[in-house]
């Protein structure tokens, strides 16, 4: 199993546009966040949570030429804006783009692409197929897909469990029966947006209390704000076992 972070920046991703700060000026390339997402190879079958403003670069940069579905975090914009770009994928593997998603969150994609989903579709539209999920585990071609219920202030959000990887981002509470559900992990990503209070993230400082409630082997954090910090300065700081995603970052799980 490989997990390759696509994006691990917040909802402006890093740079932010017209900002001047070090973080936004850094020439380190682990500096540069596209918005949050994963790609995942597991059981041969390739998977990415979330479709970005960034999907069509991510997809690029990590030359995915082969994509059998999309699972939904929740409705953001910055989780969903870059659907329209699988239509390669229609056109490369005939089929249609199954993608998994609560209901509300499906409610929402069919609205801000309601083009897709019209009984008199125009040519070329992406061609998809939404599966609505629940707390219930499900599966992709064999491969077994625990959701995590977890709280973005008050938006219910789905984290996802493959095997002993665990994804979470845009969370500032995880309840005690998604912890149970977090048990004996390898990887755990994790978000850690900043360091300042926020109202619908964790903080640093909260992510690290988390990640070692948690106890997985190893923990990334991810969905990180130009507010964090520089990435050299702020890894350096975090406990053992504890290490900052970047874009491109890929992780091979035994």
């Amino acid at each position: 199993m490989k997990v390759k972070f696509l994006g691990t920046g917040t909802s402006q991703g890093v740079p932010v546009i017209t900002c001047q700060c070090e973080v936004c000026k850094s020439l380190d390339y682990r500096d540069k966040r596209f918005r949050a997402s994963i790609h995942v190879e597991v059981d041969d079958k390739s998977l990415v949570v979330d479709t970005g403003p960034d999907f069509r670069m991510q997809m690029l940069n990590a030359s995915v030429k082969n994509l059998d579905a999309i699972i939904y975090t929740h409705e953001h914009k910055d989780h969903t804006a870059g659907l329209d770009d699988i239509r390669p994928f229609n056109f490369v593997q005939k089929k249609d783009m199954p993608i998994y998603g609560r209901k509300q969150v499906l409610e929402q994609i069919k609205t801000e692409f309601a083009y897709v989903f019209s009984d008199k579709k125009y040519p070329g539209v992406p061609q998809i197929k939404a599966i609505e999920i629940n707390d219930a585990p499900f599966e992709i071609g064999g491969t077994e897909i625990i959701p995590l219920p977890v709280w973005h202030y008050k938006l219910p959000v789905y984290g996802f469990r493959i095997k002993d990887f665990a994804y979470i981002t845009d969370t500032n509470n995880i309840p005690e029966e998604t912890l149970v559900l977090l048990k004996n992990l390898d990887v755990l990503v994790l978000n850690a947006l900043q360091k300042a209070p926020h109202i619908s993230h964790f903080t640093l400082e909260e992510a690290i209390e988390m990640a070692q409630k948690i106890g997985a082997k190893r923990t990334f954090f991810t969905h990180i704000s130009h507010r964090l910090g520089m990435h050299d300065e702020v890894e350096q700081s975090l406990p053992d076992g504890i290490f900052l995603g970047y874009d491109g970052l890929e992780v091979v799980l035994n």
